[in-house]
This record gives structure tokens, C-alpha cells and sequence, in this order.
């Protein structure tokens, strides 16, 4: 057409700007769209537009109150679908039938368009809609129908069977469901799933070739309306490199993501960043699968989660290292999130921990109020939750926390990280977890000593570290205890520690005992002791 200059074209790919082509302010269209919704015409196009157009003055305001009504009151016909010979796409027919295909959309589109006197024309091409199988080829006639509209002085894309609902998988039902994102739909994103017969009507420059859009990562419109901005990598088909897939996502405001991979997450270590998130898979099977990324905004409830983003994951070979314990949690590692649940200034920002002597310790700031809980697991570890729990200890120095770890053998281990408020009384809730590696098969340490209620929050041992001690041997101890008169270290002997410079200092020999406890007295008037610290002692 003569209107179509090049100066008005946006270049692609996307600039982020705006999801639409024009300004739109969806607060002003309430009114008229709440107006065009209850129109009921059904026995002439003419009556139709006419009653649509008493509400609106402008152009735009005219285009929107017939997509509005077409979008609410005509319905996919799936049975049509089915034998298109015997249907017919003539406007009238389908406003009295009030179903029709795409063809039917667009067609009854265009003519309410041209009666009110606004210039449309009907595209068609290929799409990626129902039935798309990620990296296929298009060939033959085309399979959808969509329409452009003239509005400023320049050419605007829309896609009212889309914008209307949608098909379920079997393709024998149609559910109304409204979908803004196909109103005026910014031109280099419409081309993601709408390739025109005509590449003019991409309104694209430069154009895209049918290749280039066969390749191109389906984003639909739940990327998009979710916030999320762009996708790496940009084809649709990824072949790992060593047994490694790599994807991320940008996001304008803090979002939350998942994954399936085949159906499952295990298999694939997640981060969350401060726009977006970065994700790397290493599926334990070679071959192709499907991979499944799924997003929502951080304020919104656990179902809210929307498919976004799809990607085939071509595997050539596995890396057998990277097979994560079944515990782990995605996503994995400290995030804004994770800031948000008070755990400030990790000094591990990273998800994966590799440590090569079985030890490692992490420090935190914490929000006010926050107390913690952190556990330790493996797949591969004949060690119970209780001792599993051992394995880590926690100091506390104003409002810093440490976390001590020793591993009590090689492999992949899950340290997971709970918090509740001081204050409640409830449970402690699940925050995140890392992911700790060790391949030196020569480690293997004890726990920690066991500590009981009486062993306060800010206390700190800083030898003997290991809950198990040599037999027959002089130990030396050192306990940073306040707040106490005196502290006994009871094995077959009592051997009282001296207090200097806020440290509990002495020695204990470990001679004919099996356990040695830390008692202490909280007043020097009482005769009571309280156990705080169990240590065993190895047998002969």
C-alpha cells in the first residue's frame, strides 16, 4: 500500500521500549471497553459498528471498541477447524454464528474496520500457535490469519482470534480468555510468532527470512506480559558443550523463576539475578528434551507461575560430575531474594561451594530479629538428619553469622538454610540452600560437639572443634561463655576451666571415660550445673 514508508519502521530486534506500537493508556479505554462488551448485535455488520462508535471519537478509541467486542462475542470454531470446506467466513455469517476461525476473525475485523471508516487489511502467514513443535520448518500455504490497521499516520499489527483465548491441547475446546498483548502488538515482537506472506507486513527493518524466524525461541505473550525482556539463547534448539546447556532471561522487576527439564528440575542448577535469571542444565540422558522455563512476579502466589519460554536440548554427551543430590532446591545460591529474607553480604555470592579439605565456612549479616537453622545433606550418606546436623556449626558475633561446615566425607552435599523470626513462636521456613563439592575422597570429619538448650546463641568453641576426642589424651579447651560464675569439664575426673579475658580455658584428660560434658554454673550460689557441650570419645 502507498502509506507504507520506510521512516516509520522500528528495526529489530526489540529496543524494550514498549510492548505496543503506539502509546496506549489502557485506564482511559475502561469506559469503552466496558461499553463495546455489552453491545448485542447480531443481525448486520452495519448495526453492529454503529452501536460500537457512539461511545468512541477517535480513531484509536474505534479500532479499540471493535476489537474489544470481536475478542468477547466471537468464539474459535474447533469443529470448523476441522472441515473448513463446509465453513463460511463471510462476516455475516460469522456474527450471527458468533464462532469462526482465524480467517473468519480477521475478515469480520476488516469490514467493521472499512464501515467505520478506517483503513485494515487482512494478513496471512505462518504462525507459531497450536500444534508448533519447537524447531520445525514452515512450508506450503499458510495456517493463520491476523489483521494491520492505519492509525497516526502509520501501520499497526493485531491478532483478534488470539487476543480472544485460546485451544486446549486436543484441540476440541475454545475458553474465552482475553489477552491484551495482541492489541497493537510492537512489530518486532509480534514477528516472534506471526511470519507474514508479504515480509512488508513484518513493518520490520531489517525484514527477518523464514529461516530466521523457524530458529527463533517461541517467546509468547505470557514472556512478555510477565516483564521479562529478552532470552538467551535466541534459537530454539540448544546442543550442549561438554553435557552443558546454558539459558538466561532478563527482566525488568524482580521476578521468579522455574524450570522442568523432562518434566523434572533435578538436573540443572538455577541462580537468580537481580534482573533475570541465569540457568545451566547438564541432562544425565543423552538425546533431545524438552526444556520448560516458567516465570512470575515475586509478590504474586505459588500458582501463579506462567509457562514463558520453551527450548529443545539437544545432549551429545553427559557429564556425569554434575548429577546434584535429589535434595537440592532451585533456584540455588543467595539472590535479592534471599537479601529480602534478611541474609545480607553473603561472602559466597556463588551457588556451588567447592572445597578440597571437607571444610568451609560462610558468613552472613542478618536482618534484625532472624534466627537460623541449617542442615546439611547428600544422596549418598549413611548418616542421619540428627548427625547430619552437626556437620555444620553456627557463631554468632553481633549481627554476623558463621557457618561452619566439615564435611564427614567426599561428594556433593545440599546446605540448607531455614530462618524464622525470634519472635514467633512457629516453624522455621525454608530460605535457600548451596551446593557444597568435595572430591577429595581422604576427608572425612567428625561432627561438631553436641550442644544443648543452655548453650547460648553467642557462645563460641574455639577448641576442642571435633565432637569426638582422642582416647588417654590431656585436651586443651577454650569456650567464649559470659554471663557465668564457673564452667567444669567432667570426664572420669572433674577439671574446672579458668576464666581470662572473656575465653574458658584449661585441660581435661580423656582417660577411662566414654562422654565428656561441659557444665556450667550460672550462679555462684547455687550448687547446680547445667550441661551445654557433649563431646564422645573414640574407643580403644
Amino acid at each position: 500500500p502507498k502509506t507504507m514508508t520506510t521512516r516509520f519502521f522500528p528495526a529489530y530486534p526489540w529496543d524494550k521500549s514498549s510492548l505496543k506500537s503506539m502509546p496506549v493508556d489502557l485506564q482511559q479505554f475502561e469506559k469503552l471497553d466496558a461499553y463495546a462488551l455489552k453491545v448485542d448485535v447480531k443481525n448486520s455488520v452495519e448495526e453492529l459498528v454503529k452501536a460500537l462508535l457512539k461511545q468512541a471519537r477517535t480513531d484509536l478509541e474505534k479500532v479499540r471498541a471493535i476489537w474489544m467486542w470481536i475478542c468477547h462475542h466471537i468464539e474459535y470454531d474447533v469443529v470448523g477447524y476441522h472441515h473448513k470446506s463446509q465453513l463460511s467466513c463471510r462476516p455475516i455469517d460469522v456474527l450471527q454464528m458468533g464462532k469462526s476461525i482465524c480467517e473468519g476473525y480477521a475478515g469480520l475485523f476488516e469490514q467493521m474496520c472499512s464501515i467505520a471508516g478506517i483503513q485494515c487489511m487482512k494478513l496471512s502467514g505462518y504462525s507459531k500457535g497450536h500444534g508448533y513443535k519447537m524447531g520445525q520448518t514452515f512450508s506450503g500455504d499458510s495456517d493463520h490469519a491476523w489483521n494491520a490497521v492505519y492509525l497516526d499516520g502509520r501501520w499497526h499489527l493485531l491478532d483478534s482470534t488470539w487476543g480472544s483465548g485460546f485451544v486446549d491441547d486436543s484441540f476440541t475446546k475454545f475458553t474465552f480468555r482475553y489477552n491484551e498483548f495482541y492489541f497493537l502488538t510492537h512489530p518486532a515482537l509480534f514477528i516472534n510468532n506471526h511470519f507474514p506472506d508479504n515480509s512488508n507486513w513484518q513493518l520490520l527493518k531489517p525484514t527477518l527470512t523464514l529461516k530466521d524466524f523457524e530458529n527463533n525461541t517461541l517467546h509468547n505473550s505470557n514472556f512478555y506480559m510477565s516483564g521479562l525482556l529478552t532470552a538467551q539463547p535466541e534459537t530454539a534448539v540448544i546442543q550442549t558443550v561438554n553435557g552443558k546447556a546454558s539459558v538466561s532471561v532478563e527482566c525488568r522487576s524482580a521476578t521468579l523463576f522455574m524450570f522442568k527439564l523432562k518434566g523434572t528440575d533435578e538436573h540443572g542448577l538455577m541462580t537468580l539475578k537481580k534482573h533475570g535469571m541465569k540457568l545451566d542444565v547438564y541432562p544425565q540422558k543423552t538425546g533431545s528434551h524438552k526444556l520448560q522455563i516458567f516465570a512470575k512476579p515475586s509478590k504474586a502466589s505459588e500458582d501463579a507461575y506462567k509457562l514463558v519460554l520453551e527450548y529443545v536440548v539437544e545432549c551429545k554427551s553427559v557429564d556425569k560430575a554434575m548429577c546434584f543430590p535429589k535434595d537440592l532446591h532451585q533456584p540455588v545460591g543467595p539472590s535479592w531474594f534471599t537479601e529480602r529474607q534478611g541474609f545480607l553480604r553473603p561472602s559466597h555470592p556463588d551457588p556451588i561451594i567447592p572445597t578440597n579439605d571437607g571444610r568451609c565456612s560462610l558468613t552472613f549479616t542478618l536482618g534484625k530479629d532472624i534466627s537460623v537453622f541449617a542442615s546439611l545433606h547428600s544422596d549418598n550418606s549413611s548418616l542421619t538428619e540428627d548427625m547430619a546436623r552437626r556437620h555444620v556449626m553456627q557463631i554468632h558475633r553481633g549481627n554476623q553469622i558463621e557457618l561452619k561446615i566439615h564435611l564427614p566425607h567426599a561428594g556433593n552435599f545440599v546446605l540448607k538454610i531455614y530462618a524464622k523470626k525470634k519472635s514467633d513462636p512457629g516453624n522455621y521456613d525454608y530460605i535457600f540452600n548451596y551446593l557444597i563439592t568435595c572430591l577429595n575422597t581422604e576427608v572425612k570429619w567428625p561432627a561438631f560437639p553436641q550442644s544443648y538448650s543452655k548453650w547460648a546463641e553467642d557462645y563460641e568453641i574455639l577448641e576442642p572443634l571435633s565432637g569426638l576426642l582422642p582416647a588417654n589424651r590431656n585436651i586443651q579447651f577454650k569456650l567464649k561463655m559470659h554471663g557465668i560464675a564457673k564452667v567444669l569439664v567432667q570426664a572420669e575426673n572433674s577439671y574446672p576451666l579458668t576464666q581470662s579475658r572473656g575465653y574458658w580455658e584449661g585441660t581435661c584428660n580423656t582417660s577411662g571415660c566414654r562422654e565428656v560434658f561441659v557444665m556450667v554454673h550460672e550462679n555462684a550460689n547455687h550448687n547446680f550445673y547445667s550441661h551445654v557441650l557433649k563431646y564422645e570419645v573414640e574407643t580403644q
